[in-house]
């Protein structure tokens, strides 16, 4: 079906015209299709191995809304079942030791609280914890504890302290913060002197316990990933990450700590590594913890080793030093013998196992992306959810060795039914210093190689991050591709997945090797014979926003640029934003130590050339890049007389997550480009 009829506007976007051949066919994959998408995540799969439990959200645009519930499906397949029904958030599902029940997370009662169901039926109770908010619960082996995180005042001696500190806070007309040192916001949010700890409470409930106490987070910030504490087998010990540096908005030297549940003795320090240790994970045997490791301080995209800590004898090594992939995730076999990887390879995430005995790291399943990995007791199974740039993610299952790859559910099989998704295809051509780039082509719906498309360049953010075979939804290939776009998404140096000294080249070279990769691939696209040299555009988000801010000011190739979140002027990011290891590494020092770095990489240092019509995206509670980067880009082009328009989310931060702001935003994208591509 075509982009453009006659009686359509550009609200092609949200909806197709009313057409007997629109009702013919599959109608294509808009950004309402991508909204009505159930998003699975999360399968934790039982003790006994029989069930697997999941979590599926969906969102209401209208409502602007999202809402997740916890369903149930055998480990074997048939039909899922839902489990709760809550309007409020259901969340994390976590087994416990008798297979019998599930404790989650839900904000059913208002305030985020951890309860306890019954798979076999009857209603879900809360579990006392004296009315704080909990997240990421966890229970304990031995069924008799629950672990979990809240935020609290380090200062404070117990939990009502901190709730009446809170309640002062909220009803005060003053709301002046006091700074006295950095890392004072993070990501979206301030940090109002609070800090998250690692509580456990028993399952019948009662007073929390503190294991993680003093002034440091622990767990530290993350934005997903495996948890960053873990229970022994025994439920005696619990292993946290926490990062004791002084000034942590200069430091990624997170370290483990393991600690008595009883809390008879204080923390002890396990690992002494000057970069990251993350992710601990107890060995089935009890005898050894395994986790992730990075060797260089200060790089929070330095490769990702699994290493192991022996219980015994305090020794610790890697089990992928030759391996040069990230870990991404693990899980231990039962008989603590092995453990199976997830690492991202070549914009894909396959399956890998590696034996603690030694040996190389072996590809086990090699299928588009796959995450959440679990084991089955028997160790013959596993479950995991799978996705790709074509189809949303659902729970599988393969036995141990990759083979019999089968989908457990299918939440989302009638709406796929009903529209077209693009098989993307990989590619691979010549970028800078004759380094093979691969791109991904998505191509528009009833495509056709003898017309020419409009090309829409899609650049990823990070810089350290990649176009991987997964469905996204802030940045939806298929969607961008429904309106009538060949769409390219390059991986160009510095993206990750194709080993570790690519991932390093873009090191004080943000727009050298990086602006040459992208510039080619377009030339790549252009030389397949079906997309219009005269119609393209480009579009970033994050370090993609920059690559677009500095394309403004190199090249007039493209007829329109789109930047989200984007970085301007590297001198004054660097004085607002919050993890200053970040610039600190890319930039080799600070603007009054390496001055010339940070103008040679700065985007406005260029902005006499501005010409190209753009549209700038920024989030008032994006503290990552903040907001005055997307103000003095916006100033530039004005004062120019450049074409420009700027979109304004008072109540978003880095990412746009609200369904109806969701929806503005694609909106908004989309006249964009049907302004100067037609």
């Amino acid at each position: 079906m075509t982009r453009i009829v006659p009686m359509c506007s550009v609200m092609l976007a949200w909806t197709l015209c009313s057409t007997p051949v629109a009702r013919a066919q599959k109608r294509p994959f808009g950004f309402q299709e991508m909204m009505k998408v159930k998003r699975v995540a999360d399968p934790q799969l039982s003790p006994d191995g029989q069930w697997v439990a999941f979590t599926a959200t969906v969102y209401d645009v209208e409502a602007n809304t999202r809402n997740s519930d916890i369903w149930l499906i055998p480990r074997e397949g048939g039909e899922a079942r839902q489990m709760t029904r809550s309007p409020k958030r259901d969340e994390r599902p976590r087994w416990a030791l008798d297979s019998k029940r599930l404790a989650f997370v839900s904000t059913r009662s208002g305030i985020s609280q951890i309860w306890v169901l019954a798979t076999s039926g009857g209603e879900a109770v809360p579990v006392d914890t004296q009315g704080i908010e909990v997240s990421g619960v966890a229970w304990s082996p031995d069924g008799k504890n629950l672990a979990f995180v809240s935020e609290v005042y380090p200062d404070c001696p117990d939990l009502a302290c901190s709730q009446k500190r809170d309640k002062e806070r909220e009803t005060s007309p003053v709301k002046a913060q006091v700074l006295e040192k950095l890392l004072f916001r993070h990501w979206n949010a301030w940090k109002g002197g609070k800090r998250s700890h690692v509580f456990v409470v028993p399952i019948e409930g009662g007073i929390p316990k503190d294991l993680t106490t003093g002034d440091a987070d622990a767990p530290p910030f993350s934005l997903g990933g495996p948890d960053d504490y873990a229970f022994s087998p025994d439920g005696k010990e619990l292993c946290f990450v926490r990062n004791n540096d002084q000034n942590e908005a200069l430091s990624t030297n997170t370290d483990l700590f393991v600690v008595p549940v009883d809390g008879t003795r204080s923390p002890r320090k396990i690992t002494f590594n000057p970069g990251a240790d993350a992710s601990p994970l107890y060995s089935p045997d009890g005898k050894f913890i395994a986790f992730r490791s990075q060797a260089r301080a200060g790089y929070e995209a330095d490769r990702w080793q699994l290493m192991i800590y022996d219980r015994t004898s305090a020794a610790i090594k890697s089990l992928t030093e030759t391996f040069d992939r990230h870990i991404e995730g693990f899980q231990w076999t039962p008989d603590s013998k092995a453990l199976l990887l997830i690492a991202g390879d070549e914009a894909r995430q396959p399956v890998f196992r590696v034996d603690l005995s030694g040996g190389p790291v072996r590809k086990v399943l090699d299928a588009h992306t796959n995450d959440d990995l679990q084991v089955s007791p028997d160790g013959k199974q596993l479950v995991f959810s799978h996705q790709s740039l074509s189809a949303p993610a659902e729970i599988y299952s393969a036995l141990a060795d990759g083979s019999q790859l089968r989908a457990l559910t299918s939440m989302n099989r009638e709406l796929l039914s009903q529209v077209e998704l693009k098989q993307p295809e990989s590619l691979w051509y010549s970028g800078a210093g004759g380094s093979k780039i691969q791109t991904w082509i998505v191509k528009p719906p009833n495509f056709d190689p003898a017309k020419k498309y409009p090309l829409l360049l899609a650049i990823h953010g990070g810089p350290q991050g990649v176009w991987g075979d997964a469905m996204s939804y802030r940045w939806n290939a298929q969607v961008f591709a429904a309106q009538g776009y060949v769409v390219s998404m390059p991986n160009p140096h510095g993206s990750t997945s194709f080993g570790q000294q690519f991932v390093d080249g873009i090191r004080d070279d943000w727009g050298g090797k990086v602006y040459e990769d992208l510039m080619k691939s377009v030339d790549y696209a252009v030389g397949l014979g079906y997309v219009d040299p005269n119609r393209m555009a480009a579009a970033g988000g994050s370090f993609g926003g920059y690559m677009a801010n500095w394309i403004a000011g190199h090249t007039d190739r493209f007829r329109c640029l789109i930047s989200h979140a984007g970085v301007f002027n590297l001198t004054s990011m660097y004085g607002v934003t919050e993890e200053l290891w970040f610039p600190e590494w890319e930039f080799k020092g600070t603007p009054w130590t390496n001055r010339e770095t940070y103008e040679r990489w700065s985007p406005h240092a260029f902005a006499k050339n501005l010409k190209t019509p753009m549209l700038v995206i920024h989030g008032e509670l994006d503290f990552r890049v903040p907001i005055g980067e997307g103000f003095q880009l916006f100033t530039y082009l004005q004062r120019q007389g450049v074409p420009s328009t700027m979109l304004y989310f008072p109540d978003e931060g880095h990412w746009i997550l609200k369904p109806a702001n969701s929806q503005l935003w694609y909106k908004t994208f989309f006249e964009w480009l049907q302004k100067y591509l037609g």
